[in-house]
Formats: C-alpha cells, structure tokens, sequence
C-alpha cells in the first residue's frame, strides 16, 4: 500500500467516525476487511482523531465561509494532512504531496487543489494560524467544552493535567501472570529479548514496556506469562481481596482481564464465574483464559438480569466492572471525545444504579462488591455509589480500610465514597473503585 493510499484509508476511517458515529476501532476493522489497513494507517487515524478538536478549528481558519461546505471525505483527507504537519512531523513535502494524491484516491480529484493549496497556505503561516486556534478552549486542549467544563467541576487543579493525559499516547502496561512466573523473573526475560520495562508501586504484577510492540513479539505472552492490562485496572483484583474457598462473580466481565487477574492470584477459590452479555465478547473470556491455563465459568447472560442466570448460591466477591462513558481512557480511544455527549452521563448512572441494584442480593452477608469504571466523572463514580449506600443501610463503604491492603501511593481520597484515580496518575488510565461490604 503506497503512501496515499495509507491517507486516504485513514481519512475514511476519520470520516466513519466524525461523520457516521462509528467507533475508530470498528472503522479501522472496515478498513482491515478491504485491505488497507496496517500500523502506519493506524497512526494516522489515531492522532487525527485525538487532535480533531484542534486540526478543524484550523481548517476552519484556512478555509473560512467554505468550511461548512466541504464534503466529510474532503474534510478527512485534510485535517489527515493538517494533523501530519502539526503534531506528525512528516516531511512537508511528503504531507503535502501524498495527501493531495489521497484526495483523488478517495475519488474528489476536484477538490485536490483546495486541499493543496491548504496545506501550503498553513506552511507559510503556521505560527500565526496555531496561535490564532488556540485561542479557542476546545483547540488548545482538543477535548470537548462540555467534558472540559465537567472535569473542571469534579478536579479542580487536576483537570489540566487530566487532560494533557488524555491526549498523549497510551504507554503498554503488562500484567505479570504470577501463578507462571515471578515479575521480577519476567523483567529480567524481557531485558534479555531488548526490552526494557519499568514498575508501578501499587501494582506489583504490572510492567510497563518503554516501547510498545505487538504481543506477538513478547516473550512469554503465547505460553500465558504475560497479558496487555493497564496498572490502574490492576488494582481491581488487590481491593476484591478474594481468598481460597470463595465464590467469586465478575458481572460484566469482557474481555476477562480483571477475572484472569484474579485467579492468577488466588488460587484455590471454590469457583468463579465470568458473566458477560455479549457472545462474542464471552468468546474472548474463553479465549483467555484458555491462553492462561486458567479455569471459570463463562456463561452469556445478562447482569441486570441474574434471575435467567443465577442458581441461588450466593457470592462471597462480586465484581462489577460497569458500562460507562470511558471519559478515563480516552487516551486508549480518542473518538470518545467525539462520540460521547453530555447527555449520555444521565443514561450511564441509571444502567450503573441499575446493575448495582441487580447483584447486590447475590452477594452473602459479609461479602465484598467491588464496583469500577474508566470514568472519571463523578455523576458515574461517587454519585452513583453514594445513591446506592443511602437507599442500602445493608451497604457499607470500605474502600478506605481495603486499600490499606494496596502497596505503594495512591491518591488521596476526595469527597464523596470509593477511590478515583485520574487519568495520568503513575502514567496509568483513569479509574474508579468502590468497595462496598454487606452488614452480617
């Protein structure tokens, strides 16, 4: 695949989300399935979109009164370019060259020399134009003004940081499977292949690669020693505190990691059992743990629904990973900023509130729920747990006292119950936990 077929396969894949609302994993798939998709396309796709609030800001400054009127497939191919001259350092003449010739590979050789003479036109005046753009909020921090609005709410001096975060690339964090091999073991084996990893103090079993590479290239990851977890997730299994002899639930468990996590930990438990909804998505539960020689229940269900799945036996750990706005790992998926709405936080909490509700009553007297999301706003986190324990006097919060049992540093707890870390704390993704204990 030549150099503008690389930009015009990912301008498609800008145009599939900004456009048509598709996720940027499902649009670089399409583009997969016709055969022009690889690493470079996915670089392409991935930073337009992460700087799309900046990279149209600009075009509108280029194009003026015209803006509005160009075509999505035109739009996409442009800011492609922009993006690769802002924030890519390709060479101009290559940004310039290949991406007037993606024009006509996405079938508008008409519009070839507008977009030229954008692209030029922003090499003469790139200081004056990126000045002039970050005037505007949503340019400067390329985050929409509704969720900058929120996070400046619920972080007050954190939320810049959470958002330089959230737009630097994601770092590759692994999950040392410790019933295989000691993490120490295993950093030494990575360094012996050339790769160079460091540590997180409240995760021992995670290793973050200085440089990340295909799975298929690390050392261990086929024979089931290594798995691709951020450190934040990591802290899911630690705050359960599962133990030998006890049943486990993970409730909306795709794609199985924390659930592998826990019983590479813990061996012993009397069973755990890995609901998911999705049968595909229960496929890559299977999938896993297969590839972990590790053993559970996997039963395609629905959570909020435990009557058509649920023999009776009560939990002594339940955790409940919940659907959420992902607003914590936008770095991980930068169309977030563009396909998630103000409007969808006030659906998200009742779906949490809801799944709570659900698989509370499966939980035995004594027993741990631990509730998470990669949000990290609070109309999902603290609200919503904070609503649940006062219509629940049978719901206490022991997030304090559990993550006691956490090693190293972790941020200091905020208003309102659980623990939130934002995103870029540790170099890790922005989560939220709750460890709620059934009264005896």
């Amino acid at each position: 695949m030549d150099s503008s077929e690389v930009r015009a396969a990912a301008a498609r894949a800008v145009v599939a989300v900004a456009a048509h609302g598709r996720t940027l994993e499902a649009a670089l798939a399409a583009e997969r399935a016709r055969g022009a998709a690889g690493p470079a396309v996915q670089a392409l796709a991935f930073g337009t979109v992460r700087w799309l609030p900046e990279l149209d800001v600009l075009l509108g400054l280029l194009t003026g009164p015209r803006s509005a009127r160009l075509e999505p497939e035109v739009r996409a191919v442009a800011l492609v370019g922009l993006f690769q001259l802002v924030h890519a350092r390709t060479p101009a003449h290559a940004a310039v060259a290949e991406t007037v010739e993606a024009v006509r590979r996405i079938g508008r050789p008409r519009a070839a020399g507008l977009v030229n003479a954008v692209l030029r036109r922003f090499l003469r005046e790139s200081d004056a134009l990126l000045a002039e753009a970050r005037r505007d909020p949503e340019a400067r921090f390329a985050h929409p003004a509704w969720l900058m609005r929120r996070l400046a709410d619920d972080w007050p001096g954190f939320d810049a940081a959470i958002l330089e975060a959230g737009n630097a690339p994601p770092p590759m964090w692994l999950r040392v499977n410790v019933a295989r091999i000691e993490p120490a073991a295993c950093r030494d084996k990575l360094a012996a292949a050339g790769l160079a990893a460091g540590g997180c103090d409240f995760a021992p079993s995670a290793l973050k690669l200085e440089s990340p590479l295909d799975v298929a290239a690390l050392p261990g990851f086929a024979e089931g020693e290594l798995s691709v977890q951020d450190a934040a997730a990591q802290l899911a299994a630690p705050l359960l505190a599962a133990a030998p002899g006890l049943r486990v639930l993970d409730a909306c468990a795709a794609p199985g990691g924390k659930a592998c996590h826990v019983l590479e930990a813990t061996p012993g438990l009397a069973a755990l059992v890995a609901v998911e909804i999705d049968p595909v998505r229960a496929g890559r539960i299977r999938d896993n743990l297969s590839r972990l020689g590790l053993e559970a229940e996997v039963v395609v269900g629905d959570a909020a629904r435990p009557a058509d799945w649920w023999d009776g036996r009560p939990f002594d750990r339940i955790l409940l990973d919940v659907p959420c706005s992902g607003t914590g790992v936008i770095r991980r998926h930068p169309d977030i900023k563009l396909l998630r709405r103000e409007s969808d936080l006030a659906g998200f909490a009742a779906t949490q509130r809801g799944l709570l509700e659900a698989v509370w009553p499966l939980l035995a007297p004594g027993g741990r729920l631990v509730y998470s999301t990669c949000s990290v706003l609070r109309a999902e986190n603290e609200a919503v747990v904070a609503g649940f324990l006062a219509a629940c006097p049978a719901a206490a919060d022991a997030t304090e006292s559990a993550r006691l049992s956490v090693d190293g540093q972790l941020p200091a707890g905020g208003p309102g119950p659980g623990l939130s870390l934002p995103t870029g704390f540790a170099d890790t993704d922005g989560f939220y936990y709750a460890c709620l204990e059934k009264r005896a």
